[in-house]
This record gives structure tokens, sequence and C-alpha cells, in this order.
């Protein structure tokens, strides 16, 4: 959020390339209650339907184990709820049980060598082992053009940045591809909004003025990345993007004219007053 809102300042500029890359395919988003059994089950036969047409499917996991401490905001305390998606059981019941039953599952997370990483991939890549069940250590870096399904567990539990690169690594040939976020029932109102708005668009600017929105944008002359504590008085970066951009533009042309402020004492000194170390952060970002 932080960075969506500097670029309304000025202290970034952006690029945008609309659509998508030659070759490439949309990915239909579509959102899934953990507690509707019949969705879940066709859920997990359209996994195998995807993998005996030629197609790979990602698994992506909040937790490598089933112990691992990771508070779940949404549910509350670990011990009042039924552990969040982890790696090793997801792949465990995958193999043993249900539509998947009998493929090749691969796992894949960030406690694995290198080389045990890249044969995971070399194996799920040649079809060898269709099925990979991972961390978010696929969420960059990785390109299998046959990946034609993400399925993300405990979807609440990631951002929509995440949820939005985690999204990327299918959809990456002519092959229509899909992603189901699974969520637990009864999240709050707040992760369903946010899920449903990467449901909604594959347009990354689209869903970065949502987190915007959603988080709010941190201190723009500071180092907080999101939430409210912000060093502007009276501006919302939202409420007031045009009449920011307005004063943008006319102190562009004022520094132009008069880089020192010599013309403009009052405002040199204002600028002066304001100037700390958290301006200097933002300038050496």
């Amino acid at each position: 959020p932080r960075t969506v809102a500097m670029t309304v300042f000025g202290d970034l500029d952006e690029t945008r390339m609309p659509g998508l890359p030659p070759g490439r395919s949309p990915v239909a988003t579509y959102l899934v209650d953990a507690a509707n059994a019949a969705w879940m089950t066709r859920l997990w036969d359209r996994a195998r339907e995807e993998v005996e047409s030629g197609g790979r499917v990602y698994v992506v996991c909040p937790r490598i184990d089933e112990g691992d401490a990771v508070a779940d905001a949404e549910v509350g305390p670990a011990t009042a709820a039924p552990p969040l998606a982890s790696v090793h059981a997801v792949a465990e019941s995958l193999r043993t049980s249900g539509a998947l039953a009998g493929l090749g599952i691969h796992e894949l997370h960030g406690r694995m060598g290198a080389s045990e990483k890249a044969q995971v991939m070399a194996d799920f890549s040649r079809g060898l082992a269709p099925v990979v069940v991972a961390t978010t250590v696929v969420e960059v870096g990785v390109d299998v053009p046959e990946a034609s399904m993400m399925v993300v567990l405990d979807a609440q539990q990631f951002g929509l940045s995440q949820l939005h690169q985690l999204r990327g690594r299918v959809g990456r040939s002519s092959r229509p591809s899909v992603c189901m976020a699974v969520h637990r029932h009864g999240i709050s109102e707040w992760s369903l909004e946010r899920l449903r708005a990467f449901a909604s668009t594959t347009d990354g600017f689209e869903l970065a003025d949502e987190d915007l929105r959603l988080r709010r944008e941190g201190d723009v002359l500071g180092a907080d990345q999101s939430g409210r504590t912000s060093g502007l008085r009276f501006l919302s970066v939202q409420r007031d993007e045009a009449v920011i951009r307005e004063a943008r533009e006319e102190a562009a042309e004022i520094v132009a004219r008069d880089p020192a402020l010599r013309d403009h004492p009052d405002l040199g000194r204002a600028v002066r007053e304001r100037a700390g170390s958290d301006l200097v952060w933002m300038e050496r970002s």
C-alpha cells in the first residue's frame, strides 16, 4: 500500500503493462469455503482431471508441519481451532485418500536443500510428480508452462500481493488455468472482502489499489508499510489524490524555477522545519 501511495506523491514513477504476455491465458479464480464438503470434493476431482489432461497442480499451504507455531488470526488461537493446512499433512492425505490418491505427489518448502528443490521441480515439470504441495517458496521464480491449477489452502492467511503472485504460477501458456482459494468458514468480513477482491480481478494495479483501501497507506514520510499511522496530518492518499497530484505538479514547477527556494522563503523555512530523519530515510530508499 505504501508503494502505491508513493506513486501518488511522485516519489516513485509507475509503468503499466496492460494485458497478458503473448501466449498466456487468463486464470479463472474462485473462492471455496472449506466447510462445504461437496465443493471440496469437486475441487480435488477437478485437480485429478487437470492431471489426466496433461496439466500440473500446485497446492499451497501456510505451514510446513502442523506443529509450526503460526497463529491463526482469523479463527483464533491454535488451540481453539483445527491446525492450519501444512505441507506434510496435506501431502500425506492426498496420497492416501481422495481423487489424487495414486498420483505422484511431491513436497516443496524452504527447509529443503537447493538440489532437492530442483529435483522436485524437474519431476513436476516432466509429469513424474504432477502435483506439488508447497509453501510460498513457489511464489516467484517458478515457470512451469504445463501448470494449470493452483489450490491455495487457508487462503485467509495470505495477503493480496501474495495471492496474486501465487496465482501467477499458472496460466503461463495458452492452456486454460484455474486458481481455487480455499478459506475457512466463519472468517471475518474484512478477510472475505480481501478474498473477494482477489477473485474479482487479475489486474495487479487494481489489487494494489484495493490493498491500499483495505490496509491504508502507512507513513509515506516514514518507514511503516501499511496502517493508519502517518506523518500526514490532514491528507488521505485515496480521498485527496487529485489535490496531491495538483500540489505535486505546482511544487515541481516552483523547484524548477527556484531550486534553493530563495524566492519562497516561507516555503523554504517550512520544508527545513519538516525535514528530518524520516525524509532522509525515504530519499535513501
